[in-house]
């Protein structure tokens, strides 16, 4: 089995997606994003340099990589996002298609192409979802389309992605239904329980420690009119979009809008103390018909800090943001989680590897 294999990476952001294929053994030759400052921190950490601007200012840098061994990317998803306006003349949403060009003029051997989970499986995308595979079946491949769980494979995160996987029918001896079983029993060999995210933070060390410094001061107030849920950390006990986390379980997605009220909270006391959770007593006292309370939370309730959400992000410790505290929530919000890239990355190297599914030896 080859153990390196050529790349390019598209949409590359701060570099999530790269740290995890590069892990697994792919070499970065081209990496392109439109957002200066997402430029700056991939060049920081990666050993090429990010072309930055419109990637279809790139074709002709992009030809010079023709028969490359894997393209991925994640276009933008704002306009396929149920968070979002789930706009289909987006301009965003068009960049799914500059993606497929990208595939088209380089041809690599495959491609693995990132996206919102929406984009799979809400019903208003059934159209873009049969013209992408449509294109990319014309320009040659078979394709599987998967949703993916990243704490499913040691992210501290249940955050939902769809990838679709193409590889050349050249190459490959299997179908799409084929290509598709062979990538979930690779995903399956590979799924791993990850560590809850109050373990998680007690490793860094308390917020503003050395480790763990980069502290967001967006307050907490309580909600006038609080949405109740079955559990304390659903519906919405506080003031913004930031819901506070089960210090014993997973995050739930982290938005590339977090740095203000939109930041998750934790819970300070509980992680380090061990003191029950306010969070858990606070949705009991509502539920059970008490007072619902006003102005700030306790001080034992706090953001996320920006290591937190690195970590979160299964980014390795010693990765390097540039740009304002909000750039930087945004460039880790915007990210495919690390850890999650490389087990994709190694399921779609044994496609590419084993002479069982190429047709030639």
């Amino acid at each position: 089995m080859n153990d390196k294999f050529s790349a390019i990476s598209l949409f590359s952001g701060a570099g999530g997606m790269d740290v995890g294929f590069e892990k697994s053994g792919f070499d970065v030759l081209f990496a392109n994003d439109i957002d200066p400052v997402a430029c700056k921190t991939y060049d920081l950490n990666h050993k090429i340099s990010s072309c930055c601007g419109d990637l279809r200012d790139y074709f002709d840098e992009l030809f010079r990589h023709k028969g490359v061994d894997l393209l991925f990317g994640g276009p933008p998803c704002q306009g396929f996002s149920v968070a979002g306006k789930m706009d289909p003349e987006d301009e965003r949403s068009q960049l799914l298609w500059t993606y497929l060009d990208a595939v088209k003029l380089t041809k690599p051997s495959a491609f693995v192409c990132e996206n919102v989970k929406a984009l799979a499986v809400n019903s208003r995308w059934t159209g873009v979802r049969e013209e992408f595979l449509r294109r990319a079946e014309s320009y040659g491949y078979v394709t599987a389309m998967l949703v993916l769980n990243a704490s499913h494979y040691g992210v501290p995160q249940a955050r939902e992605r769809m990838f679709i996987v193409g590889v050349k029918k050249q190459l490959t001896k299997l179908s799409s239904e084929q290509l598709e079983q062979v990538l979930k029993r690779e995903l399956s060999s590979r799924e791993c329980v990850p560590e809850s995210v109050g373990d998680l933070i007690r490793r860094l060390g308390r917020a503003g420690s050395e480790g763990n410094s980069k502290v967001c001061s967006a307050i907490i107030t309580y909600a006038k009119k609080p949405v109740l849920r079955k559990s304390a950390y659903a519906g919405m006990l506080f003031n913004g979009a930031g819901r506070p986390i089960d210090s014993n379980g997973l995050a739930l997605t982290l938005p590339a809008s977090m740095g203000g009220n939109k930041t998750p909270i934790v819970d300070e006391d509980e992680i380090f103390n061990g003191t029950a959770s306010y969070v858990g007593a606070y949705h009991e006292h509502l539920v059970s018909g008490g007072a619902v309370k006003s102005g700030l939370a306790p001080s034992r309730l706090r953001r996320i800090t920006v290591d937190e959400a690195l970590a979160i992000q299964s980014f390795p410790s010693n990765y390097i943001l540039t740009g304002s505290q909000s750039a930087m929530y945004r460039q880790i919000g915007n990210a495919v989680p690390c850890q999650l890239a490389a087990v994709l990355a190694e399921a779609v190297k044994s496609v590419l590897s084993d002479v069982s599914y190429l047709k030639v030896a």
